[in-house]
């Protein structure tokens, strides 16, 4: 039993050496992806400020990586998650959204941050969460930045 044991813990310990090598494709864009998101909605240099520690590096073609990501399998791990936040709302493609989805996508971010689900709790143990002051001016912007998009739904209606 104990042989058996000690086959696997090598066995474990190579397969942790040998991950280290393979390496997931980075998320390095560049914060320019971003030029036309704020130039569009405006925001405030606080909140402008917010986005970029808060929501950019995993909603944007542009991530700032702790140094864990440096070691498997947390970096597949964050390659997963910043993935999937793309998928989801990605700032950079803002350009290429309809007015309705930019209208939507704003909508989301005001629910998800009032409801107290964006940033996310994995990314708060390492970068801090958004304090109640933050949370309402991120509303505030957003909500006011949506006026636009409604109006150019509603001029497309009539």
């Amino acid at each position: 039993m104990k042989k058996i044991l000690k086959y696997i813990l090598i066995i474990a310990l190579v397969a942790l050496v040998v991950i280290q090598f393979i390496r997931p494709e980075k998320n390095e864009g560049g914060y320019e992806s971003v030029n036309a998101f704020l130039e569009e909605t405006k925001p405030s240099s606080e909140v402008a400020a917010l986005l970029k520690s808060h929501c950019y590096d995993c909603h944007s073609n542009q991530t700032v990586y702790p140094w864990y990501a440096e070691v498997a399998p947390f970096s597949f791990w964050l390659a997963d998650h910043v993935k999937d936040g793309k998928k989801h709302f990605n700032v950079s493609d803002w350009a290429q959204y309809s007015a309705k989805r930019k209208d939507h996508k704003l909508e989301e971010l005001v629910e998800e941050v009032e409801q107290g689900e964006m940033p996310l709790p994995s990314y708060t143990w390492m970068h801090g969460n958004l304090s109640k002051e933050e949370q309402k001016l991120m509303m505030q912007w957003a909500q006011v930045a949506r006026l636009q998009y409604k109006m150019e739904l509603e001029q497309l209606e009539d």
